[in-house]
């Protein structure tokens, strides 16, 4: 999987780097044909302090693309929700594909035994 990292108002560290790293593994866990992530992380000191650290990730698969956004006052707590909400996403997705070939399936038996 090709990964995208981009700072915004933040200097990148090897723990922050390694952090991501670690959680845009477990994302390709659950969807190995996913084709990018493009993870953007930014500090906003504009904001209230409980929600300074943003963390938005566009994950690249087929059909339309996944993405979710979180803020937090700790940035590898804003890292952990928002990968929280791309497995949510790629569990839903699973789970439509799923249902949509077990429901074609009960179909073409309801079908056969009809006839």
């Amino acid at each position: 999987m090709k990964l995208i990292l981009s700072t915004h108002n933040l200097k990148l560290t090897k723990g922050i780097e390694q952090h991501i790293l670690e959680r845009i593994d477990k994302l390709e866990h659950y969807d190995r044909w996913a084709v990018d992530a493009r993870v953007i992380i930014e500090h906003d000191k504009t904001r209230a302090p409980e929600k300074q650290f943003g963390c938005s990730i566009r994950l690249g698969v087929r059909g339309p693309d996944l993405f979710a956004e979180d803020h937090d006052a700790d940035l590898y707590a804003a890292i952990d929700k928002v990968t929280k909400k791309i497995e949510q996403q790629i569990r839903k997705r699973h789970s439509k594909r799923k249902a949509e070939k077990h429901t074609e399936a009960a179909r073409a038996k309801a079908r056969r035994q009809a006839a």
